[in-house]
This record gives structure tokens, C-alpha cells and sequence, in this order.
């Protein structure tokens, strides 16, 4: 049975990860309710980050992987080329 999503194989992790950067932005609200040293905030923020960019790397790779293997199957080699790029862009914003 072919996955509904390229990522699916990986569902539970990124499930698991983004229930902790939920948790993390609610920390940090905390935080700025309780006034907290501006570094502190800082650091919290940087890991957020940090944990949300590999949720998409996770979710990039995935869709890299998928994409080419239908561009080599379909022979649509350009197309996914551009997509991927696209895609890329967006991502690294």
C-alpha cells in the first residue's frame, strides 16, 4: 500500500516534535508573561527554531526523495527539477 504522503513513514516523529514546540512556545509565553531575563527568551527562541527548521528538513527530504522517484519514473526530470527549487526557496526563507 503506497503512502498517502511522502513524510507518512514518518508521522509519529514529526507528530512527536511539533507537541514539543508547542510546548516550547507556550514556555516561552511564560516567559514574556513572567518578565523573564531577555536572554533566556533568546536561547528558547533559538531552540524553537532550531526544532522547527528540522521538522521541515525532515519534511524537505522526504518530498525530495518522492519527487525524484516520480520524475525518473514519469521521465519529467525538468519539471521536478524546478519544483524542487521552488520548494527549496520557500523553505529557506
Amino acid at each position: 500500500m503506497m503512502n498517502s504522503t511522502p513524510y507518512s513513514e514518518s508521522k509519529e516523529d514529526l507528530i512527536r516534535r511539533l507537541k514539543k514546540i508547542e510546548g516550547q512556545v507556550k514556555g516561552i509565553q511564560r516567559m514574556v508573561d513572567s518578565d523573564k531575563y531577555c536572554v533566556d527568551v533568546l536561547i528558547q527562541v533559538a531552540a524553537v527554531r532550531a526544532a522547527i527548521n528540522k521538522v521541515g528538513t525532515i519534511v524537505f527530504e522526504h518530498h525530495s526523495r518522492g519527487c525524484m522517484r516520480n520524475a525518473v519514473e514519469s521521465n519529467d526530470h525538468e519539471a521536478a527539477i524546478e519544483e524542487l527549487i521552488g520548494v527549496l526557496t520557500k523553505f529557506i526563507k
